[in-house]
């Protein structure tokens, strides 16, 4: 066939003078072929002129047609090909023709049932797509297919993506949630395929049974779930294109990541990216036409939806709460109780009563344990030999100075009692921080009478000293003061308020008991017990036991005297001479009597003490 270059080769020889004869001698083709190149500009196509010819197979058109109607039944993956119908002709009912014959007659009666569609457009904030991509991701322990999350809005293919650990319910949940927040608003339709883990159960035509929390979360953000017919991921194109741009384009070369998080900020300025180009034939960016959906699109609600799923549970003998075939401890005090489970993507919190008793991180190896020590240091004590037979201490990892304690424990009071001893101090870390026990072990390391309590005494004292450097400046200074308070121990000093309550009588002399206004009893000594009303008491009188003043001891000649509340002289009880004084001193008066050859009793406003003579 010749080429337009030859066409205008040919058409510039004979416009130079060449004749027709010379040019089909130059350019080797005939003088026919060289007259229809001077006739047209350039070639014309190839155009069938007829029908072609019909393919000549007889009887074999019904078994054809009767195959090709048993396939419509069949599975998709199960029908027949062009190749196996041809092979079955030949084989079953004799065929002798070719293969081409069969193949342009299939061609021809397939093309009459090809399905079209009708190009769709979609109000902006109306529709949201959603699906999962799985990628292949180098971590520094190994190479791991890991699912992602995409959602993409059908009026401006604004796409958000998220690597999450698995494709169930909370993981869902969780993407979702945190798309809405990275859009900022939340679509009126949300499409998806029809997983397990959103639609429980699919009916006829769209209708399906919703996971109980896909159901929630949507009646939190109010849109309408909707999904796609089965089989027919042509429903959602703009989210089954970007799986694509997520594996050809974002993951190509495979991402280098540390972890889950740092692919995650990877992707998402993936998504930052991409809104700054244009998509398909529209002139405007990504992101430009995304604000058309941020405006037609509902707004954040106020609270944020807790993603999560629920399962009730009961708590076995062992402290522990079973979820997706993972076993969860809990305190001791919570056994044998029923629970609830709430399944995050990262963790787990077991509640009783309304009340989260226990968080712990989430494991995906079925089997497994997730055991805090913490949570079985009260059984600890009754048991302490599980020390070295549970898993769950043995796999505790402490500071080497916890070791050396236990053994020091164990040289001092047996291998028995050093273990309890140890147990006790391990007690101390539900309540105080490890590093505050820590310091009170390394704080005790030279002291010879070592045992639990000693190192629960240091613990407390450490926690006081942390409470009071840690109390805010904006403390007042009362407060600030009320809590260095340190009571001391009990002296004389305080029975001292109890006799400077009232005055002294003028007969004082010939009273030997004092009497004060209290309503506490008062008691007298041996010799007899004496009530008498001071100036200031009414009906009630109070009387205090006698005390003697002489230097032996011999009690004899000692006389009280009673202390005004508003006189501050200096009075002096005489007594028997070479016995003493009683000397009572308001409290302004601070001299100290004196006496030749005597002692002298002073009762002052804070004490009442026996002074030695000059």
């Amino acid at each position: 066939m010749l080429t337009v270059d030859k066409y205008a080769r040919i058409r510039q020889a004979h416009r130079d003078g060449m004749s027709i004869r010379a040019i089909a001698r130059t350019f080797h083709h005939s003088r026919r072929k060289v007259r229809e190149v001077l006739t047209n500009p350039e070639p014309r196509p190839y155009t069938r002129l007829g029908e072609p010819p019909a393919c000549k197979l007889g009887d074999f058109y019904p078994i054809i047609q009767q195959i090709l109607a048993d396939d419509e039944q069949a599975p998709p993956k199960q029908r027949h090909t062009c190749q196996r119908i041809f092979e079955r002709l030949r084989d079953e009912r004799g065929y002798r023709g070719g293969y081409d014959a069969v193949r342009r007659y299939i061609g021809k009666t397939q093309r009459r049932h090809v399905e079209t569609f009708i190009p769709l457009s979609h109000d902006p904030g109306q529709r949201l797509e959603a699906d999962f991509g799985h990628i292949y991701v180098d971590f520094p322990d190994g190479r791991k297919q890991i699912p992602v999350l995409l959602l993409v809005w059908s009026h401006s293919n604004c796409p958000f993506a998220i690597a999450l650990p698995s494709e169930r319910t909370e993981a869902i949940l969780e993407g979702m949630v945190q798309g809405f927040d990275f859009f900022g608003c939340v679509p009126r339709e949300v499409w998806w395929d029809n997983p397990k883990t959103v639609a429980a159960a699919i009916f006829s035509g769209r209708q399906r049974q919703l996971h109980a929390r896909y159901q929630a979360l949507a009646s939190h953000y109010v849109f309408e779930p909707l999904f796609c017919m089965p089989r027919r991921g042509n429903e959602k194109p703009y989210v089954e294109n970007r799986v694509k741009t997520l594996q050809r384009r974002w993951a190509t070369p495979v991402p280098q990541k540390k972890d889950l998080a740092d692919l995650n900020a990877y992707l998402r300025a993936c998504c930052l990216k991409d809104q700054g180009r244009t998509s398909g034939e529209h002139t405007e960016t990504i992101g430009q036409r995304f604000e058309g959906d941020r405006q037609g699109a509902w707004p954040l609600p106020a609270t944020r939806f807790d993603a999560c799923v629920y399962q009730p549970a009961k708590i076995d003998k062992y402290q522990t709460a079973h979820f997706d075939k993972v076993r969860y401890s809990v305190a001791q005090r919570y056994a044998f109780q029923t629970a609830t489970v709430k399944g995050y993507t990262e963790r787990i919190e077991i509640v009783v009563a309304a009340q989260v008793v226990a968080r712990h991180e989430r494991s995906y190896v079925p089997g497994s344990q997730v055991l805090d020590p913490l949570h079985f240091l009260a059984t600890l004590q009754r048991r302490p030999a599980a020390l070295d037979h549970a898993d769950v201490f043995r796999q505790w990892h402490l500071p080497a100075i916890f070791q050396e304690f236990r053994e020091r424990l164990e040289a001092r009071h047996g291998p028995l009692a050093g273990r309890r001893h140890f147990a006790r101090v391990l007690e101390l870390l539900a309540e105080h921080p490890q590093p505050r026990v820590q310091q009170a072990l390394e704080h005790s390391q030279g002291f010879e009478g070592l045992d639990a309590e000693v190192i629960a005494q240091r613990t407390r004292q450490l926690a006081l000293r942390e409470q009071l450097a840690q109390t805010p400046a904006t403390v007042s200074d009362h407060a600030h003061e009320a809590l260095r308070v340190q009571v001391p121990e009990p002296t004389l000093n305080h029975f001292n308020q109890f006799l400077c309550q009232g005055d002294i009588p003028d007969d004082y002399e010939s009273k030997p008991v004092v009497t004060r206004q209290s309503e506490e009893p008062a008691f007298a000594d041996d010799a007899g017990r004496a009530r008498q009303a001071g100036p200031r008491s009414s009906s009630q009188q109070s009387d205090l036991r006698g005390l003697s003043a002489a230097a032996d001891g011999a009690g004899g000649g000692s006389t009280l005297g009673q202390c005004s509340d508003s006189s501050h002289q200096e009075r002096r009880v005489p007594g028997p001479e070479g016995t003493g004084q009683l000397r009572f001193l308001g409290p302004a008066n601070a001299q100290q009597a004196e006496g030749p050859g005597t002692g002298s009793l002073r009762m002052d406003s804070p004490a009442l003490q026996l002074l030695p003579g000059g």
